[in-house]
């Protein structure tokens, strides 16, 4: 049964923001950059994405564990995370699951290149919006966090499909909003989404679209 979930959240709001500082700094040029999804992104100046996106011994553990616990993940479970970026996730699951399988792709060739070397044989570059190359239920779970408001309304519609078909179960994570001020903000922060949905317009679409996986909604306050 579809739940909304707080698994990230947690992780989200740790991180402090200056919304109207990314609007004033030249937006519209680093949103252009930032859609390239490389080193700019990623590691380049924080205008134009992360700052610095490097790997935080024990950032990503409470997330690992509690998908673990959630989806009743062993050592001969399948995942796959769309999406990946340089696989922190995906690394942190298998370092305490060791034999679970682990498969992950992302539209940045740069983050796969310089994701953790023993991750790295287990990622490839892929788009979201693309279909999958595996078998129905192939994963014993399939995730997404931060990656699907990215996409425009038709190509998320194929992604939830990919979704529903390979995994048995789903996990997903996109930005919302509640009110004008957290409009406002995620308007502010955000330079690659595509999709500006509030979450009673996000769960609409998760039904017309037949996507009846788990979800969680990260807002910017």
């Amino acid at each position: 049964m579809t739940e909304i979930l707080d698994i990230i959240n947690p992780l989200h709001k740790k991180t402090t923001r200056n919304y109207i500082h990314r609007m004033n700094n030249e937006k519209v040029r680093c949103a252009i950059q930032a859609k390239q999804y490389e080193f700019d992104y990623w590691d380049g100046e924080k205008c134009f994405g992360y700052g610095g996106y490097n790997y935080i011994e024990g950032r990503w553990h409470p997330v690992a564990k509690k998908l673990i616990e959630r989806y009743n993940l062993t050592n001969q479970s399948k995942i796959l995370e769309v999406g990946c970026g340089k696989g922190y996730l995906l690394y942190e699951i298998k370092n305490i699951l060791t034999n679970i399988e682990v498969r992950g792709f992302d539209i940045s060739k740069y983050a796969i290149a310089n994701s953790k070397q023993e991750i790295q044989p287990f990622l490839f570059n892929h788009r979201a919006q693309d279909a999958y190359s595996f078998s129905d239920k192939e994963f014993d779970l399939i995730i997404s966090l931060n990656t699907l408001h990215n996409l425009r309304i038709f190509e998320l519609k194929r992604a939830l499909q990919e979704f529903m078909r390979v995994g048995k179960q789903q996990y997903l994570v996109v930005e919302s909003y509640r009110n004008e001020q957290e409009l406002f903000n995620l308007e502010c922060w955000a330079l690659t989404a595509e999709s500006f949905f509030d979450h009673e317009e996000w769960i609409w679409l998760f039904n017309e679209f037949k996507y009846f996986g788990d979800y969680e909604f990260i807002y910017f306050e």
